[in-house]
């Protein structure tokens, strides 16, 4: 048998973009042996994942295979019937979707849903594969591995989902998996977890896959090989040891060096300025279960106020608080001296305008059947009375704000834009309405590292030049360090710490914000396995 399970030759796609196609990835060439990672990396819009999908023998819709071959384990896809295609998605070959929320039907059980691809391709039968998901659940360390298979999506954490979609995908024992940025909306120490439980998992049943991400930093803990594209050019592949210490082009030293933004100090508002939130013994509640108990903060007008902490710790929740999205128990909130009603239903048009919020999930953040005109038209219209020409021209400012050309991009719709494109509109639809006050939840989580960096500066351009204030929700360190000018980690739904960045930021730590600053993955392909093993060992230890 050979070793060689992909091999994707002279690759070529097209997308149809005004009645004519236009090329996304321009010959390109990938092959994989079993049982090997191949890390794929590139900046938003550079092809990743549509030649990830590629490997599949499949397009999004409006994009076609124009060029070149695909053969998995020989077979090849191009041009294959659509019936020798299903044999081999799901039962041969997997795809991990980047937004476990979206990939996820909401109406059925995570079991229910694990079990139909092994059920339908004849794999094992229901009781064998719910035996077999309980096993899996256990081995990618999902809690109370029995019984959370019972439950919906919504009521499990972005981590554990993203872990129940790994196991998913696992179900039929694949021989490839795509993985399209499966760690990129968690915080850093549940992508430890997720992140060592994909390793773990390929390894044991000597799993081929593609691991699609921007994240320079996980690919060194997960990749043998990583491969660069430059939009849909390859522009170098070696293995992961020689690009992380020795990369040749200098496309790929630029991606290496990102990160060294740091915004300018906000400048001293007039003495006697109160600040423009404050928020004071909030405490909220989903149904019996109290989800954020005395949260006291101010944030100061034309600053940025980090809030940090892991997936289910309230940062979240908190945000939606203030947004009137759910009314607190107890508690008030002043935004400019003035307190709001609890209900976004209260508020008048007016103080909602002034109040916005950027979601983390583009992907369902936006109309699937609203096109880019629409979407940033109608805050325009909503709350600030613009129509006709005066409407069409904003809506092509804030494009141009967002780094999108308003001729390309305004009659899309969301499915013509990469994961990167949606969060940048979303960015432009809460600056449509022109407001004072911007909750930014991860907003640059399912950004490549260079347009992070782009979306930051803009932030603080319009921030410096409107006098903005920003709420900044994220789970990257990274990002804290560049924006914030301070600091609130949470667990639990309580403040357990705040400060100034330089506060937090420097030593001694709190046991909780030092396990969180340990957390965030360095360029060094054997971190990972050290900070396994360092965990390890103090467990051992306490035992």
């Amino acid at each position: 048998m050979t070793d060689l399970l992909l091999d994707m030759t002279d690759i070529r796609i097209e997308g149809r973009s005004e009645r004519r196609w236009k090329p996304i990835i321009n010959g390109v060439n990938l092959r994989l042996n079993r049982g090997e990672i191949l890390g794929l990396i590139g900046e938003s819009g550079a092809g990743k994942s549509t030649l990830g999908l590629a490997a599949m023998g499949y397009t999004k819709g409006g994009c076609r295979i124009s060029g070149g071959s695909i053969k998995f384990d020989g077979q090849e896809m191009v041009g294959a019937s659509h019936n020798t295609l299903r044999k081999l998605r799901g039962a041969r070959i997997a795809y991990v979707a980047q937004s476990a929320a979206a990939a996820f039907n909401p109406a059925y059980k995570l079991i229910d849903q694990y079990c139909e691809g092994p059920v339908k391709h004849g794999v094992m039968g229901r009781d064998e594969a719910q035996r077999d998901a309980v096993e899996l659940y256990r081995k990618i360390r999902l809690p109370n591995p029995d019984q959370i298979g019972f439950r919906y999506p919504h009521q499990v954490s972005g981590g554990q989902l993203q872990r129940a979609m790994t196991a998913m995908a696992m179900s039929c024992r694949p021989d490839l998996i795509i993985f399209d940025e499966p760690t990129t909306a968690l915080d850093v120490t549940t992508q430890i977890e997720v992140l060592a439980a994909i390793r773990d998992i390929v390894r044991e049943y000597n799993t081929a896959a593609i691991y699609i991400t921007h994240d320079l930093a996980v690919v060194a803990q997960m990749a043998d090989r990583i491969k660069v594209l430059l939009r849909g050019d390859e522009v170098e592949e070696a293995p992961a040891r020689q690009m992380l210490s020795d990369p040749q082009e200098d496309y790929t030293k630029s991606l290496w060096a990102v990160r060294e933004f740091r915004r300018e100090a906000p400048q001293a508002q007039p003495e006697g300025t109160g600040p423009l939130v404050e928020i004071t013994d909030i405490t909220a509640a989903y149904g019996p279960i109290k989800v954020l108990d005395k949260i006291d903060l101010t944030i100061p007008r034309g600053s940025t106020v980090a809030i940090v902490g892991e997936s289910g710790s309230g940062k979240s929740t908190l945000a939606r608080v203030i947004m009137g999205l759910l009314p607190p128990s107890t508690g008030q909130i002043k935004f400019d001296g003035t307190p709001l009603p609890k209900s976004s239903r209260e508020r008048t048009p007016d103080l909602q305008r002034h109040v916005q919020m950027i979601h983390q999930m583009a992907d369902t953040a936006l109309n699937p059947k609203h096109r880019i005109r629409e979407t940033l038209g109608r805050p325009l219209e909503f709350f600030l009375g613009l129509k006709g020409k005066a409407k069409e021209d904003r809506i092509r400012e804030l494009l141009t704000l967002i780094e999108l050309n308003p001729d390309e991009f305004i009659d899309r719709l969301p499915s013509e834009l990469s994961g990167g494109q949606k969060q940048r509109i979303c960015i432009a639809r809460a600056l449509a309405a022109e407001p004072e006050f911007i909750i930014c939840d991860e907003v640059t989580s399912a950004l490549d590292q260079l347009v992070a960096e782009g979306i930051l500066r803009l932030l603080d351009r319009l921030q410096r030049e409107m006098n903005l204030t920003y709420m900044f929700i994220t789970h990257d360190l990274a990002t804290v360090r560049s924006i914030a000018d301070k600091v609130v980690v949470m667990q639990h739904g309580v403040i357990v710490e705040q400060g100034t960045k330089d506060e937090i930021f420097s030593p001694p730590h709190k046991p909780y914000t030092e396990l969180l600053l340990s957390s965030v993955p360095e360029m060094d392909p054997d971190w990972l396995t050290d900070l396994l093993q360092e965990r390890g060992d103090i467990l051992a230890a306490k035992d």
